[in-house]
């Protein structure tokens, strides 16, 4: 999925940008609650038209993709996108991230050097500021709520989709971060998806999970003892 770019080789953030200079100020937080407040100061600067600009940047990108996944796609990545906007201006109002004491890690701090990275120039569809807000919802979403960078429901090609199943996120390509999205796999909290294995179903099986489900049953149980 294009949403993010991959990552690209390490360099110093120039301060003197007005983007490194933020993603300076949000590694510097110490706890979750601290961080969730330098988002949203930045995020609530912004107004929900350039969320739907960041819609039709999005949905130029998967033109080429099946009209059908195209199309669950864009809505869900829409939907999440104004989803968070909205929550983390609720948030804010409410003084929930004021009860967020729990540290954060330097790997979770390392984050917004690669941010400031991916933000230094002009050579993607986007404009830097419009990415830079991409990864801000995303950074709140992962390291201020513990939540995965795509939500439940997003699909991917095949007909598997990010799950939430008793308390733990799942997604289906978590373990190939080098593939898909590898701005932001290794702060994501989503485990992978379990693989059909002997006599193991999937989360939340397709239909071609469950007719693998089926074939391995077949194939390695002998059901006649």
């Amino acid at each position: 999925m294009p949403l993010f770019r991959k990552s690209e080789p390490a360099r110093s953030l120039d301060t003197a940008d007005p983007i490194s200079r933020q993603c300076s100020e949000l590694k510097a937080a110490k706890t979750r609650g601290e961080l969730g407040m330098g988002i949203a100061r930045i995020v609530l600067a912004h107004s929900p038209k350039e969320i739907q600009q960041m819609k039709r940047n999005f949905d130029t990108k998967v033109l080429d993709l099946p009209a059908e996944y195209r199309d669950r796609l864009s809505a869900r990545i829409t939907e999440h996108l104004l989803g968070t906007f909205q929550r983390i201006r609720l948030d804010d109002q409410q003084g929930i991230l004021k009860t967020l004491h729990q540290p954060l890690s330097e790997d979770q701090k390392n984050y917004w050097d690669m941010v400031g990275r991916q933000c230094s120039g002009e050579g993607e569809a986007d404009a830097p500021a419009l990415r830079f807000l991409k990864y801000l919802l995303a950074g709140y979403c992962m390291l201020v709520l513990d939540e995965p960078g795509h939500p439940p429901g997003t699909p991917f090609p095949g007909g598997d989709e990010v799950e939430f199943t008793n308390g733990i996120y799942y997604c289906p390509v978590r373990d190939r971060e080098g593939d898909v999205d590898a701005a932001l796999c290794p702060w994501c909290p989503a485990r992978q998806t379990p693989q059909i294995g002997y006599l193991r179903p999937a989360t939340r099986p397709t239909e071609r999970n469950k007719q693998e489900l089926i074939d391995n049953c077949y194939r390695y149980h002998n059901f006649n003892g």
